[in-house]
């Protein structure tokens, strides 16, 4: 499932991110996002949505939500 399907308020565990962009990444895994890491949907916006991981919250769009696989 993607992160995109998640439930709002519900912990995930990433299993795996589906983009073939090095950069992109190297940029998640520098906000924490990678796989073993727990993730948390916290609001649901008309573009994306706004997610915990470790202590930060980020805004991500809706093409990035459907490539991090919970």
């Amino acid at each position: 499932m993607s992160l995109r399907d998640a439930l709002e308020g519900k912990e995930y565990i990433i299993r795996q991110i589906n983009t073939n962009d090095d950069e992109l990444n190297s940029f998640l895994f520098s906000l924490g996002c990678y796989s073993g890491e727990p993730i948390t949907v916290v609001s649901r916006k008309k573009a994306g949505c706004v997610v915990s991981i470790k202590d930060g919250r980020y805004n991500i769009d809706n093409q990035l939500a459907t490539a991090i696989l919970v």
